[in-house]
C-alpha cells in the first residue's frame, strides 16, 4: 500500500503506453501515436553525457510536456504561480528507471525548459517501444526516460519543523 501523495506504478493496458494520473482532473492512458496527433511536435538536437556510453547526440522530436499535462488539468489554480510551482512530476519508465521534475521547471513562467514526451528519436517513431522523456537542457542523460510507462502529477508536501 503507498501512502497519500506518492507515486504509484501503474502498468498500462497497451505496450508502448503509459499512464497519466494523480491530482488531475482528466487522467489518461496515452500511447506514441497519441502524443503524435494530438499536440503539436517540437524537434530538438540534444548531446548529453551517457555514464555507460559516453557523449550521445541524437534529434527528438515530440509535443512539450507542459502542454500534455496542461490538458490532463492539473488540480492547481493557472492564475496563481505558487500554486503552480508547488506542484511535481514523477515519471516512470518500462526498465524500472524514474525521474521528477517540478512543473516549475517546465512553466513558461518559470523555468520554460522544453521537456519533451519524444514520438521519434534520430527520424524513427517510437510507437513499438514507447515515449521517452528528454530534458535538453541537462548535460547528463540521467531524466531521459525511455520506455514511460506512467507519469504522476501532484502537489509536493513540504515538510516543516520536523513533522510530517
Amino acid at each position: 500500500m503507498s501512502r497519500p501523495g506518492t507515486p504509484t506504478r501503474t502498468i498500462p493496458v497497451r505496450a508502448g503506453a503509459f499512464a497519466m494520473s494523480g491530482d488531475i482532473q482528466r487522467p489518461a492512458t496515452l500511447t506514441v501515436a497519441d502524443l503524435r496527433e494530438r499536440w503539436e511536435q517540437h524537434e530538438s538536437d540534444v548531446t548529453f553525457d551517457c555514464a555507460t556510453n559516453g557523449p550521445q547526440r541524437h534529434t527528438f522530436a515530440g509535443p512539450l510536456l507542459r502542454e500534455v499535462v496542461g490538458d490532463a488539468g492539473p488540480a492547481f489554480d493557472p492564475r496563481r504561480r505558487k500554486d503552480r510551482s508547488r506542484f511535481l512530476l514523477a515519471v516512470s519508465g518500462g526498465d524500472g528507471h524514474h525521474t521528477v521534475l517540478s512543473w516549475a521547471e517546465i512553466d513558461a513562467d518559470f523555468g520554460n525548459s522544453p521537456v519533451l514526451l519524444a514520438t521519434r528519436l534520430d527520424g524513427r517513431e517510437l510507437d513499438a517501444v514507447g515515449s521517452q522523456l528528454v530534458v535538453p537542457s541537462d548535460r547528463c542523460g540521467a531524466r531521459y526516460i525511455s520506455a514511460i510507462s506512467s507519469i504522476w502529477i501532484g502537489a509536493g508536501r513540504v515538510l516543516t519543523g520536523g513533522r510530517g
